[in-house]
């Protein structure tokens, strides 16, 4: 069972006091803060494309410098976390966040574009500190039964503020961008340059703002009352079993890494591509900065429902399972309608991605006692699956417009197809997921069995 060990390291078994209502409503906070940072990358995106004059698959080399960070530093994040403990690691979290946000003021005034992809690093490093100490922390705070109920009212935070984060610098970012493409093409190089420079200055504003509000929550996090949480064995059988396993003997474990990895893949090819998407389908500017946060309040949506329903009314397990169906369905219907219904469909990926993070925890951590803290660090690399299969879906863009106009087909029709018959690589993540939630997350009690 999970129990709450107070300040006397004395334990008790976890029930739902004011106290833990405290602590779930600080990690909410926090998973607003970094739902905030991340989900602005669907502006980013097109942004940093126009002003640093980027192919497709360059540009969505900001994801790849967001999620890379949970590959390198989250091993070392859990390191930390075992020497400092949850409280002091999130505080430092976002005192890196904040230091990536500063990061982006230079950037913009040489609008240099691997010092924004620094920029952008740093703070994925800050948001690994805090995913690998807030994930197991929410999961093993009461029930594991109830673990991802928990997490989606995570999840809630994290979207809501993904849409107002997304809204927020789309407005900000995205201002005039049409008028600044349309006036590239037969303009002098000088003036070109004045016009990049810019639109690059409109950064300015909100990352000092971001800046200083991240400083600020890392000092307040150093004196928020949470409570110490650990996963303890439910009885001596059990801990004698994990004791003389090692973290490698845990097939689902693995396998729940691979579901991750697929899915925060898919999850952020659904929310960073959307507006790059709409505007390559002829949709300005204007209207297409809204498309980011289509889906991320499907999402929000789904969540609710979650929080609802799990786990009194639909297991984890069958979460999962309908998820990963309505992703490939959902996928399906990508490739084969047009226009804003198309981009309606990509937005509905939402609701199918929703339920998967919050019910891979349990599932995964479930069972695996004093090997949580290092399987949780595993599973936070698997948030490289953001940084490998979107510029993997931009590179296959730019592939399949060279086809099409190598052909004869038009720029701009070219550029519209070849973003739409990409998104086929979404089919095999969901029926990854799909897997895991059949058969992948019951591998180990299988293998206890056996045992």
């Amino acid at each position: 069972m999970y129990v709450f060990l107070d300040s006397n390291q004395q334990t008790f078994l976890m029930t739902t006091s004011p106290s833990n209502k405290t602590a779930i409503a600080i990690i909410a906070g926090l998973f607003f803060v970094f739902g905030f940072i991340t989900w602005v990358n669907g502006a980013l995106i097109p942004f940093m494309k126009t002003i640093n004059e980027l192919t497709e698959a360059q540009s969505y080399l900001v994801a790849s410098a967001s999620y890379i960070s949970f590959v390198v530093m989250a091993l070392p994040a859990s390191f930390l976390l075992h020497k400092i403990g949850y409280r002091k690691g999130m505080s430092i979290g976002l005192f890196v966040m904040a230091l990536g946000a500063l990061v982006f003021i230079p950037a913009a005034d040489s609008r240099t574009y691997w010092m924004f992809l620094l920029g952008i690093f740093i703070q994925g490093t800050g948001m690994t500190v805090l995913q690998t100490a807030a994930n197991p922390y929410i999961t093993i705070l009461g029930p594991i039964e109830s673990g991802a109920k928990r997490i989606a009212i995570m999840g809630i935070a994290n979207k809501v503020a993904g849409a107002l984060g997304s809204l927020i610098f789309g407005a900000i970012l995205l201002k005039g961008i049409d008028e600044v493409k349309g006036q590239l093409s037969h303009v002098s190089q000088a003036e070109k340059s004045a016009l990049l420079n810019q639109m690059a200055d409109s950064v300015f504003v909100p990352y000092v703002v971001m800046t200083i509000v991240l400083f600020l929550l890392g000092l307040l996090m150093r004196i928020a009352p949470l409570p110490h949480v650990e996963a303890v064995e439910e009885d001596s059988k059990t801990n004698e079993i994990n004791t003389q396993k090692s973290i490698f003997q845990y097939p689902h474990l693995w396998l729940g890494m691979l579901t991750l990895f697929v899915y925060v893949g898919a999850e952020v090819i659904a929310g960073d591509t959307i507006i790059a998407y709409g505007i390559a389908l002829g949709i300005s500017a204007t209207k297409a900065k809204f498309f980011t946060s289509f889906t991320l309040l499907a999402m929000v949506v789904t969540y609710a429902l979650g929080v609802i329903l799990i786990p009194k009314h639909l297991s984890q397990k069958k979460a999962l399972q309908i998820s990963a169906v309505l992703g490939m369905v959902f996928s399906v219907a990508v490739l084969t309608t047009n226009g804003i219904t198309s981009v309606l469909f990509v937005a509905a990926l939402g609701i199918a991605n929703a339920l998967v993070w919050p019910a891979v925890w349990p599932l995964t951590l479930q069972g695996l006692g004093k090997h949580t803290k290092t399987a949780s660090a595993l599973l936070i690399m698997a948030i490289s699956g953001g940084a490998i299969i979107p510029p993997l879906y931009g590179r296959l863009v730019d592939q399949g417009k060279e086809v099409l106009i190598s052909a004869g087909t038009d720029a701009s029709i070219a550029l519209a197809t070849a973003a739409k018959e990409s998104y086929y690589i979404l089919i095999p993540c969901y029926a990854t997921i799909f897997i895991f939630s059949v058969w992948g997350h019951a591998l180990n009690k299988q293998t206890q069995k056996k045992g």
